[in-house]
């Protein structure tokens, strides 16, 4: 049988930059229809990766690069994804990939608010690659809040990994509220609608782009926690 180290092998060979296990019984407490086991009923436990945006992309004053960045990860993790469930079901291991940014089923068109199929940051909490912040980004020690995150869903059980318990954001840090141009941001959640409408320029040749991401930017530990 197959075990985690093998599988952080593989991904990290496939191109993630980390990789992480998580157990369906840390999901526990996912909305009704937003756990492993509700998307892929075999589902026993979750392995989840991570891509760093290359940290100077976000420091652009023309919005385009980092928007172009951001959708060749979400691509980039996907196939990650996709390569992992064809490899392991070589060994008789079956996957189920989700998707790292759209399609989603769940929208509420006045709030602007979508949910994923699967929440990748908490996921990624669940697989100890890190901690939610008070800008509600994942941040993982070595990369910082610059990561992009994917998941595969597998049959199979796994060790999973330790959560990470033994850092946070620093006490009484609020540059990432104070610094959010349209106060989306309370420390716990993010009003979408108004980040939405700040943060999201809809080009009239049918894409979108990435126009503000201060969150990020004014983190301290946007590049990982040092020390």
């Amino acid at each position: 049988m197959i075990n985690s180290a093998e599988i952080k092998s593989i991904v990290t060979g496939l191109g993630a930059d980390k990789c992480g296990i998580a157990c369906i019984d840390r999901f526990s407490s996912a909305p009704e229809g937003f756990r492993p086991t509700d998307i892929y009923t075999k589902c026993k436990s979750v392995v989840v990766f991570l891509k760093r945006l290359p940290p100077e992309v976000i420091m652009a004053e023309n919005p385009v690069p980092y928007s172009h960045t951001a959708y060749l990860l979400y691509s980039a993790l996907d196939q990650i994804g996709l390569e992992l469930c064809s490899g392991l079901e070589k060994q008789n291991i079956h996957g189920v990939p989700v998707p790292t940014d759209v399609p989603y089923l769940y929208w509420d068109l006045e709030n602007k608010h979508g949910m994923g199929i699967l929440s990748m940051r908490h996921a990624a909490c669940n697989a100890g690659l890190g901690i939610l912040g008070r800008n509600t980004l994942l941040i993982n020690r070595e990369l910082g809040n610059m990561v992009y995150i994917g998941a595969v869903l597998l049959d199979t059980a796994v060790e999973p990994d330790p959560v990470v318990n033994d850092f946070g954001c620093p006490p009484n840090c609020d540059l990432c509220i104070g610094g959010c141009p349209v106060k989306a941001l309370d420390g716990v959640t993010v009003i979408q609608k108004l980040c939405r409408d700040f943060s999201t320029l809809e080009h009239a040749r049918g894409w979108d782009i990435y126009t503000c991401h201060e969150c990020r930017k004014v983190c301290p530990y946007r590049n990982g926690k040092k020390g």
